[in-house]
């Protein structure tokens, strides 16, 4: 889920400053309403110096429509540089695994057989004679929930922020999750916490990759084409430049009689396809896409689910299984498959 862009507000942008700076170590005071007068050091000055020496920087936070050169150590702006750094400053290191409980979804109450049994019907193709072996039992379902800042340098330069839901422990996407994550209830009053897994961040790279890959395919395809575009116009204009002086070239060649002269234009031909080569190379390089993500939050999701065993026919042949079936998302997540 690509979460939606805050309007700049100078306002609110002064507020996370001052909170953020503070929580740096800095000293802070709002010398005027767009105004943060600061003194620093440590991590707080490093925006200002590399070694963290102490500073006394006043900081304003100009509206969005102020015209005019800006000064990026010193002014907030839209997509301000100092924003990001305070940011990712901001972030724990290494980061933190957080957990949280939600709130059962349908009040407790075992769904009926019927309803299971159409999900399972709509989610795998091919299945007959489905059946419940075992009667539902009250059970976990866990999911993963990333926060991810995504830069996408291009000729210009993007920024987005998503929310990826993964099931755990088969990684697929949940984007049922991730959208209405904003309304979800925790359960305070949990008497005995679920038993969570062991997570390996390592492990989940690939899964975390392949939703990012998701997310970003449709805003991708336009970059693409648009990079495309540019190239194809500017190898175009390299390539009719140095065809026209190869060719001048070529003709100096063959109205020589000098076998001095002859030598020194082959010699120039070749400086010239090593140099055509070489910025066309080049051309192709400035035009790369590149996709830089930045993992800034990560939790880990409990919510009550139903746990059954299942038998039914797929493809003429017997099965087994064990799932959890999730109220939440109207899905299956299977376990074991015999």
């Amino acid at each position: 889920m690509k979460l939606s862009r805050l309007p700049y507000d100078p306002a609110a942008l002064i507020d996370f400053f001052e909170e953020g700076l503070n929580a740096l170590g800095a000293v802070s005071e709002r010398s005027w309403h767009d105004r943060l007068q600061l003194v620093a050091e440590g991590r707080a000055a490093q925006f200002w110096n590399a070694e963290g020496a102490l500073v006394e920087v006043e900081l304003q936070f100009s509206p969005a429509n102020a015209s005019g050169p800006r000064q990026a150590d010193k002014e907030g702006f839209p997509g301000c540089p100092l924003t990001f750094r305070l940011a990712e400053a901001l972030r724990p290191a290494p980061l933190l695994l957080e957990r949280v409980v939600l709130q059962p979804f349908d009040q407790g109450r075992a769904p009926s057989p019927e309803v299971t049994e159409k999900v399972w019907h709509q989610q795998f193709s091919g299945c007959a004679r489905w059946r419940l072996d075992t009667e539902f039992k009250v059970a976990w379902h866990f999911s993963l929930l990333a926060l991810v800042r995504c830069e996408i340098q291009a000729i210009d330069q993007h920024w987005s922020s998503h929310r990826l839901a993964l099931s755990f422990p088969d990684g697929q996407s949940d984007e049922s999750l991730a959208a209405s994550f904003d309304f979800a209830q925790v359960d305070a009053n949990l008497a005995e916490p679920p038993p969570w897994p062991a997570f390996d961040l390592g492990a989940w790279q690939p899964q975390l990759r392949a939703a990012l890959e998701e997310e970003l395919a449709e805003e991708l395809a336009a970059i693409r084409a648009r990079q495309e575009q540019y190239l194809r116009r500017e190898l175009e204009r390299i390539d009719g430049y140095f065809a026209g002086y190869e060719r001048e070239l070529q003709q100096r060649h063959l109205r020589s009689h000098s076998e001095g002269t002859r030598m020194k234009t082959e010699q120039r031909l070749a400086a010239a396809r090593a140099e055509h080569q070489r910025r066309r190379l080049d051309q192709v390089q400035r035009h790369e896409i590149r996709v830089v993500p930045h993992l800034d939050a990560l939790l880990f999701v409990a919510e009550p689910a139903w746990f059954a065993a299942l038998a039914f026919m797929q493809h003429h042949e017997p099965r087994r299984a064990e799932a959890h079936f999730v109220p939440r998302a109207r899905r299956w997540v299977l376990h074991t498959k015999e």
